[in-house]
């Protein structure tokens, strides 16, 4: 067999001969070589094994890794990043190992035989290996549904980087014959289904996913979840079909797949199909050598991934423990950090299956941990669940509501990093901390205890990142991830990482460094209070003054959107339109796949029926993509860079201008429409959100800026969940502050007692400038305003307590005094 790409040291070359001097027949002539270790199959379980014995063994410790594919080891979990972007180069594992001289990798040449009397292997290109000890890491293999048609051209499984680059090949191959976009069918709604649709989707195919269970992730996922997931997922544009079996794919007539059908007895079109039913071990192997396998398929091991042959283990996909073979990566780790610990004579034992997952597709957020179905005898659930927000969370805890057993979240896993880490421990608070809204009750502070897992894929405990800070000299989360791989492999845990390190530095007493970047001492925050002090105006006079060398890719964009903020001109004036980027100079926004969106600006959501019809003619005649935006504009997608002056062109002489969908400045000002048509309106809502938006369009600041205006309590514009929204009440306006990813936003109380909408819009005008002059994103702003209000009504107080009794404003029986404006 011909092999490319080799690595260029001879010790990696398969083409030589097998028993050449390092690797002879008998090994028990070669005493001074120690024990030599053969690892069948190079995954990513295979590579942490060899990691792990080779970072701890001495000289007398030799490796060889024969994989099948002609490649070094990549991140399978990674693959749908294949299709966003990243190249084979940024999918492959760590290969700084691989020059070490006591490995041997042999790649593009499978194991097909093992001879256990002879201690020697045989590969498919003729190759025979010694070995004193071997470790199987097969892993899986695509499990195959029994359907006529699983064989036809356009079918794949999403397994290998082979699979994923032939499935990329077809599309682009199938769409151009086919002359439009394709519609894909991903057979299995599990995790692996799920990542299928989303990589199909960016390849701008047209995606269905079919379920045969009654919901999405059904082996992760309760009955509601699945049904918050399924919520989520359409949302995307991904169609969902659940309770649904497929019973025959049939050909075209150039014998490609063009459609199937269901068991009841339904047909659909499609174009291309991906299989992700689950997995198979690959112990084929095990079986002609005679090792022990389960009748379910895996090779049996005991809790030192011991096989029945003393000299032969197993890890990772392929091994069968206590009944069960799962494909995540995580029990993968601990098996090959157990195999690697017990052939250097220490002790260890595998503890189980953690099967905790994480979804890993952008704009939905999933993950289940622990006790997810509530299993255990005498478990609680703890529920919250916002169906319009695609919402669902739920924690599983002991029958005295105190030890954490698992959870699930939809639509929100941002607690999952520290919620993970406390299974099978005391919560240490109110549940709810962990599952309403942020700001809606306080989250515990206590400490994790030193034996809480915090990366559940490389089994790093809260203990050892402590050690790591303390005794190995780390100082950040990027040395304690090179120290111990906390966060190396999916990365959900590296928040938690980070505040583990924090905290355990400022217990030295030394300084964490909150340095922006080399060329800056400052933070952020600090360097945005230090440009505006000096009233420097340009990048130049600010890295001068208060830094060093010329800039990077990280202080750049900072000071660009600090400056754009404070120095209020146009943000392409002078020589500060160097640090603004692509967008800003083409008004329109970069998208993945290099082409640009064009938004432009609909005050209030009020359009005129010539308006549509220009927005039409524009995206027909450049042939873009069109879609109604949550902020009640119209969105073209898929503009070339060369075509932006020409629409822009057009939109600008119909009456139109950007909508700053590209900037750190106010986005939109959604609205319903109020009294003018709705039976419910007391307001003319439309009226005032086209006041606000024209007022406060192209105002910058450190984060985009959505208002909502609503015009009575029904709130159809979801005024209270913007940062800034005034609701229409029959005496005026009220004004509702931080309201996004807020459970309380902050009230700023009636704006007006008559119905004039240039009072209530002068009561708001304030607002804006508080948000502008603290610089906060969204979920801050409550607090800020809060703040605010307490300064000016410090002030106020002391001015009352001059003034006669009868001249003071009357008081809330809280001590706050109404504030009203009269008309």
């Amino acid at each position: 067999m011909a092999h490319r790409d080799r690595v260029d040291s001879r010790k990696h070359d398969a083409d030589t001969d097998a028993t050449s001097p390092a690797y002879r027949d008998d090994m028990s002539t070669l005493p001074a070589l120690g024990t030599h270790v053969v690892v069948v199959g190079a995954g990513m379980v295979a590579h942490r094994f060899v990691e792990s014995l080779l970072s701890r063994a001495d000289e007398r410790w030799h490796v060889t890794l024969i994989g099948e594919e002609d490649r070094h080891p990549y991140d399978r979990v990674g693959l749908t990043g294949f299709f966003a972007g990243a190249s084979t180069d940024d999918l492959t594992l760590d290969r700084s190992f691989f020059d070490d001289e006591r490995l041997r990798f042999l790649r593009g040449d499978a194991v097909v035989r093992v001879d256990r009397s002879a201690r020697r292997v045989t590969t498919r290109s003729g190759l025979s290996v010694g070995y004193d000890r071997l470790v199987l890491a097969t892993g899986s293999y695509a499990a195959r549904l029994a359907v006529d048609g699983f064989g036809l051209d356009g079918c794949f499984v999403y397994r290998t980087l082979d699979d994923v680059e032939r499935l990329e090949e077809f599309v682009q191959r199938r769409s151009a014959q086919l002359g439009r976009r394709l519609t894909g069918t991903v057979i299995g709604g599990g995790l692996l289904g799920l990542e299928a649709a989303g990589a199909l989707q960016g390849l701008d195919v047209d995606c269905t996913v079919v379920q045969s269970s009654d919901r999405l992730m059904s082996a992760q996922l309760d009955l509601p979840a699945g049904g918050a997931l399924r919520r989520l997922i359409e949302s995307r544009g991904i169609a969902v079909k659940t309770e649904a079996i497929t019973t025959r794919l049939d050909p075209d007539r150039t014998g490609q797949v063009t459609g199937l059908e269901f068991r009841d007895g339904s047909y659909e079109r499609t174009d291309v199909v991906v299989f992700t039913v689950g997995v198979r071990p690959r112990d084929e192997l095990a079986r002609s050598a005679e090792l022990d396998v389960h009748p379910r398929g895996g090779v049996l091991i005991d809790g030192g991934c011991q096989t029945s042959d003393p000299r032969i283990l197993a890890i990772g996909e392929v091994a069968n423990y206590d009944g069960q073979c799962v494909g995540l990566v995580a029990p993968g780790y601990a098996m090959a950090e157990v195999a690697a610990t017990r052939l250097l004579g220490g002790e260890a034992s595998f503890p189980g299956y953690d099967l905790s997952t994480k979804l890993k597709l952008s704009g939905v957020d999933v993950a289940s941990f622990g006790d997810a179905f509530a299993e255990t005898p005498g478990a609680l659930d703890v529920v919250y669940a916002d169906p319009v927000a695609g919402v669902y969370k739920k924690l599983v805890l002991s029958d005295d509501a105190k030890t954490l057993l698992g959870g699930i979240l939809v639509g929100d896993a941002s607690a999952y990093g520290s919620l993970r880490p406390l299974v099978g421990g005391a919560l240490g608070g109110d549940p709810a901390a962990y599952l309403m809204p942020e700001g809606g009750v306080a989250a515990p502070t206590g400490e994790l205890p030193d034996d809480a897992l915090v990366c559940s894929c490389n089994s790093v405990s809260a203990g050892r990142i402590r050690h790591a800070v303390h005794e190995e000299g780390c100082t950040d989360a990027g040395g304690v991830k090179a120290c111990t791989k906390a966060g190396a492999a999916c990365g959900s845990c590296l928040t938690m990482v980070k505040k583990l390190v924090g905290a355990e530095l400022a217990k030295t007493g030394a300084t964490v460094s909150n340095a922006l970047c080399e060329h800056f001492d400052l933070s952020r925050r600090q360097l945005f209070d230090a440009v505006r002090v000096s009233g420097l105006r340009t990048f130049s006079a600010v890295i001068e003054r208060f830094g060093v060398g010329r800039g990077c890719d990280i202080c750049k964009p900072a000071l660009a959107s600090i400056l754009s903020t404070l120095v209020g001109g146009h943000v392409l004036d002078g020589e500060n339109a160097t640090l603004q980027d692509t967008n800003d100079h083409v008004m329109a926004n970069l998208q993945k796949d290099g082409s640009y969106s064009v938004v432009p600006r609909i005050p209030g959501g009020e359009i005129t029926p010539e308006g549509l019809l220009v927005i039409g003619q524009v995206a027909q005649d450049f042939g873009l993509y069109t879609k109604i935006t949550g902020g009640q504009r119209i969105d073209l997608f898929g503009a070339r860079l060369e075509q932006l002056p020409d629409i822009w062109k057009r939109l600008v002489d119909a009456g139109f201008e950007s909508g700053h969908a590209y900037g750190k400045s106010l986005r939109t000002v959604k609205s319903c429409v109020g009294s003018t048509w709705c039976r419910y309106g007391v307001q003319d809502s439309v009226g005032m959100a086209v006041q606000l938006e024209l007022r406060y369009r192209g105002l910058r600041s450190p984060h985009k800026l959505k208002l909502g205006v609503s015009g009575c309590a029904r709130e159809c514009a979801e005024a209270r969940g913007k940062d800034v929204g005034v609701i229409a009440t029959e005496a005026g306006w009220n004004m509702y502050v931080g309201g996004k990813r807020r459970l309380h936003p902050a009230s700023r109380g009636p704006a007006g007692r008559r119905p004039e909408r240039r009072r209530a819009a002068d009561r708001d005008r304030p607002v804006p400038d508080v948000l502008h002059l603290h610089r906060r994103p969204p979920a801050a702003h409550g607090a800020v305003v809060r703040r605010a209000r307490r300064r000016h009504r410090g002030a106020a107080r002391g001015h009352l307590r001059r003034q006669p009794r009868h001249l003071r404003r009357p008081r809330h029986r809280d001590g706050r005094a109404h504030r009203h404006v009269r008309g």
